[in-house]
């Protein structure tokens, strides 16, 4: 999130950070309610060049917001063309390099993901760092793979529940007496991870102290709120559908989700407080035919405007601290990587995870059916 550059060796690492941060007009607030989004007019020259470059994304409104966001600036300014499709898979991945028929330069996936698939074999090129902007600080960047999206894993509720009382965090969640409802949380169905972290906030375990997470504590807190889960949740869309639709009262949900939801009205909102910060990651495939251009264009995406440009178009944050400056203050509000609401957030780790997903997955799975 930090920065800085030397003024006496102009790097090319400081070619890319200045020309994020100055070359580009700020955005303009227009006689509407909504402001410009600002433009990169310019980049380096070591990140312009020929042929093509094939994105794997997770499609609907993130692939809509990515395209206008730097799909289509990167390809007016690089002279690359890009070629987007929803899709991305570890899984697919994994295939297409054993096969040695990689479809895909470079994919939108979560570190973990990276990280697990990295563990079993040798899938992923190494990123190449010295294109990166100063402003994509070290905790963004991994051996493997380049972080590029913040978003938060989060409490919802409907507003019209709870007769003016409103859930602070996880406890509130797991207070079925005070909070009456039924709930909804996230399943491990489409190879997700249990939200372990829920289960051991509500225990009353700290949000500084949660990693290494207490299995057996954790396991004994979900037994405590199993019988009002009426959904365990695998995609993003279900538990927005459980809330429209009246069918829980509380659920776990991707915070980008709740966007759509609130602007067609629907009494719900977020409980920042609590929530575990998560972040998508690019990973460019081992032996991707256009690597080269995959990284530049994970450089270019990184930038502090083409990194604004997304909170335009969907509230989710940025890994480049400059990116801020382009953001008007509203909106910043609503961002997980806004000072506010990222002080209320936990941090999720990776490690962790990869070292123990297996466990507690199977372990997870046996107590569903318990």
């Amino acid at each position: 999130m930090r920065d800085h550059r030397s003024l006496t060796k102009f790097s090319r690492r400081a070619a890319i950070g200045l020309l994020g941060a100055g070359l580009a007009a700020p955005f303009i607030r227009p006689g509407h309610a909504e402001a410009a989004w600002p433009e990169q007019t310019a980049i380096p020259d070591i990140l312009k060049g020929s042929g093509e470059v094939r994105i794997a994304t997770f499609g609907g409104t993130m692939q809509e917001t990515q395209q206008k966001a730097y799909f289509e600036p990167f390809e007016k300014l690089s002279g690359i063309k890009v070629h987007a499709s929803p899709g991305t898979s570890p899984t697919k991945i994994k295939a297409m390099v054993e096969t040695g028929n990689v479809e895909w330069d470079i994919a939108q996936l979560s570190r973990g993901s990276i990280m697990n698939l990295q563990k079993q074999g040798d899938y992923f090129e190494k990123i190449d760092y010295s294109l990166v902007d100063d402003g994509v600080s070290a905790a963004y960047r991994f051996e493997y793979g380049i972080e590029m999206l913040v978003w938060a894993q989060v409490m919802a509720y409907r507003t019209d529940a709870f007769k003016g009382d409103a859930p602070k965090g996880w406890a509130d969640f797991w207070n079925t007496k005070k909070f009456p409802g039924d709930r909804a949380m996230g399943g491990t169905g489409a190879g997700g991870w249990p939200e372990m972290e829920f289960a051991l906030m509500a225990a009353g375990v700290p949000a500084d102290k949660l990693y290494p997470l207490d299995i057996d504590k954790a396991f004994a807190s979900y037994d405590e709120i199993k019988k009002a889960v009426v959904k365990w949740w695998d995609t993003g869309a279900v538990p927005i559908q459980l809330l429209t639709d009246r069918e829980v009262a509380m659920t776990t949900v991707w915070n980008g989700r709740m966007a759509a939801l609130q602007a067609a009205n629907v009494p719900a909102a977020i409980c920042w407080n609590q929530g575990l910060m998560k972040r998508d990651a690019w990973g460019i495939p081992k032996g991707a035919k256009n690597a080269t251009n995959a990284m530049k264009f994970a450089a270019y995406s990184t930038m502090a405007i083409p990194q604004a440009r997304i909170a335009f178009g969907i509230p989710y944050g940025q890994v480049n601290a400059k990116s801020n400056d382009y953001i008007p203050p509203e909106r910043l509000a609503v961002l997980p990587s806004a000072p506010a609401i990222k002080s209320q957030l936990v941090n999720y780790d990776f490690d962790w995870w990869i070292d123990n997903r297996d466990t507690v997955v199977n372990r997870f799975n046996k107590w569903l059916l318990s």
